[in-house]
């Protein structure tokens, strides 16, 4: 148990907060989690959500103890695992089945209406987001037919530069974005689907907030000037943030918490924060999960050099900077919880009273918190979609 999770006062003033404020969780990863399992294999019924273990990152008795209202779920599609149509279908469809399969805990939403409702019924609001644009191989009608499935939020691309956008991790191909990633942004705009940067370069985030006519997010990520992995903001983009009422959510990834993790990974990554092997049969510590603890464990006992996974209270410094620089409205939570290495105080989705805790420790007021918490990203899907144009029926014989 972490040092950051006691029963002191601040703690019970963030567990009353969030009983009566709904918490939104930006961006977990737990679909691929699921298709990943050696047991259950994409199975949501053989991975059995209603179980806690303590390998687990995330579960219906740990998001019900973090008191999360609301959790945007990613259908991420591995390139690994098949063409990238497919697999950004599958995951969709688990995320489908999630909800189907515990309709007594999650709640389909689809706006803002949603949340509330969510929360008044005692259930979890359970939104599709696609992390990674290489499955709508240059169609934007496929973009139609993700809004018709669900999907609310597109992360443009992950940690590989597509044709149209080029990613934080990777080389670029676009120059940041290309004409048909500009098409991709305005059909996301005319959907009312969020544009989320979180993975986009910092030129290509720059050409999004130039080309969008709504709010855009970046779903997971921190502050580049506390730490300075490529997938961080700059200040300069926090800046231009505020200026177009987006919003950045704060992330638990170590590295883009901690300086220190951050100089740490440099030794095993390559020039873009990418993940590489220490030798051929070790696995890359990009490919998540167990492979990238067992990664850290055996560069830590070769070199000696204990990893530095960061802790809470160094995410909040982020939260706080990112305030300060974009204002409070700007922000909030993703995050990212994908079966990997935590930080100290982040190790599971019951962290987050603990977070709130801190804050209030820090002299936040309630109003403030609330913004972060859900206020914040209520304002920013409802300006999306209310700036959504008609969306073509499917024709009916």
């Amino acid at each position: 148990m972490s040092k950051f999770w006691s029963n002191d006062n601040a703690f019970a003033k963030a567990v009353e907060f969030l009983n009566r404020v709904p918490l939104i969780d930006c961006h977990n990863d737990l679909p691929v989690v699921i298709r990943r399992d050696k047991d259950a294999q994409g199975d949501v019924a053989k991975y059995d959500l209603r179980v806690h273990k303590d390998n687990r990152d995330t579960d219906i008795p740990s998001l019900r103890t973090g008191l999360v209202a609301a959790q945007i779920w990613a259908a991420f599609p591995p390139l690994s695992q098949g063409p990238g149509i497919r697999t950004t279908l599958e995951q969709i469809e688990l995320i489908h089945r999630i909800a189907e399969t515990y309709p007594d805990v999650f709640l389909p939403a689809l706006t803002v209406a949603d949340i509330d409702a969510a929360k008044a019924r005692g259930k979890i609001a359970s939104f599709i987001a696609v992390e990674g644009g290489v499955g709508l191989s240059e169609s934007l009608e496929l973009l139609t037919s993700w809004h018709r499935l669900g999907v609310r939020l597109v992360t443009l691309c992950h940690n590989e530069s597509l044709s149209w956008v080029d990613s934080a991790t990777d080389v670029s191909i676009s120059g940041g974005l290309s004409p048909f990633g500009e098409q991709v942004v305005r059909e996301c705009n005319r959907l009312g689907i969020i544009v989320d940067c979180a993975h986009v370069s910092h030129a290509g985030i720059r050409r999004v907030l130039d080309v969008t006519k709504s709010p855009i997010a970046l779903s997971h990520s921190n502050a580049f000037a506390l730490s300075d992995h490529p997938r961080n903001v700059s200040d300069d983009i926090l800046d231009r943030i505020r200026s177009t009422r987006s919003m950045v959510m704060a992330t638990f990834v170590p590295a883009f918490i901690s300086q220190a993790s951050r100089d740490w990974h440099r030794k095993l990554q390559d020039q873009y924060g990418k993940g590489l092997p220490t030798n051929t049969s070790r696995p890359s510590l990009a490919s998540g999960g167990d492979s990238a603890a067992a990664v850290i464990a055996a560069h830590a006992k070769e070199s000696g050099d204990a990893w530095v996974a960061g802790t809470l209270p160094e995410l909040v410094d982020h939260i706080e900077y990112m305030a300060n620089r974009a204002g409070v409205e700007a922000i909030g939570i993703g995050s990212d919880f994908y079966g990997g290495p935590t930080p100290e105080g982040l190790e599971n989705v019951e962290c987050f009273p603990h977070i709130f805790a801190e804050m209030i420790r820090r002299g936040w007021s309630f109003d403030a918190l609330a913004k972060i918490a859900s206020e914040n990203f209520k304002r920013l899907m409802a300006e999306v979609q209310d700036g959504a144009g008609p969306v073509p029926r499917l024709a009916v014989d």
